[in-house]
């Protein structure tokens, strides 16, 4: 059986060789480049099996994608995780949107209120992960020209595609070595995504709401509203 790190390897080669057209024009993928974070974030809390996997899109521009972890906010990653390391600048870099790593002074809303969630529930990480684990269903940003964030859902048809194929068999494969008694899309998409990978097996799927702050019911408190809907699914 394939672990996690080889899984997500794959993954990485397998996404550099697609090609996206505008008004993507420029990608990302923080697998490569913070690929000595996310492995560090694999081998401290991706081991344990039988726990809720919460499944996210794909990284924020002030989150994974500085940090390579999933929703990974700066200050959470490094002072309550305790995770850091190198991170590497892309190939091609937006000019408007500079990886800086653990050097980043923005905060990334939607990874500041997951993990300060995680952290107000559970104190430490270790608590947090004993019954949880974080992964994207998608780990590129794509980027337009005037810098905007394009998610995957908004891609053109054969790019989604061609996309889905493959992260479908990454989240599919993921899922089989953590063995999760229960999975939790945040947001929408990434419950589509997982009910779609997990079809006809028993695995249980549901949903909570998203943590950005375009959600104006998220900005109307999120922790709150996650909570309700985690306990409703039997995740706490």
């Amino acid at each position: 059986m394939s672990s996690l790190l080889q899984i997500n390897q794959r993954l990485a080669r397998e996404l550099d060789a697609l090609t996206f057209a505008p008004p993507v024009t420029h990608v990302y993928n923080p697998l490569q480049y913070a690929s000595e974070t996310y492995e560090r974030y694999l081998e401290r809390f991706g081991r344990k099996r039988g726990r809720v996997a919460l499944v996210g899109m794909n990284p924020g521009p002030f989150g994974m994608m500085q940090t390579g972890v999933p929703f990974g906010d700066v200050s959470f990653v490094r002072d309550w995780m305790g995770i850091h390391g190198k991170v590497e600048a892309p190939p091609r870099q937006h000019p408007q949107r500079p990886i800086l790593g653990f050097a980043c002074e923005r905060g990334e809303v939607s990874g500041a209120r997951l993990w300060g969630w995680a952290k107000t529930r559970f104190e430490h990480p270790e608590g947090f992960f004993a019954r949880f684990f974080v992964l994207n269903y998608c780990p590129l940003v794509f980027l337009e020209e005037s810098g905007r964030n394009r998610t995957p859902d908004k891609l053109p048809a054969a790019e989604k595609q061609a996309l889905f194929e493959i992260c479908d068999r990454a989240l599919g494969d993921a899922l089989d070595v953590l063995k999760p008694k229960l999975v939790v899309g945040i947001g929408a998409f990434a419950h589509q995504r997982a009910k779609a990978v997990l079809r006809g097996q028993s695995v249980p799927v549901g949903t909570i709401l998203h943590p950005s702050p375009a959600s104006p019911l998220a900005n109307r408190g999120w922790q709150e509203i996650a909570e309700g809907q985690l306990r409703e699914l039997g995740a706490l």
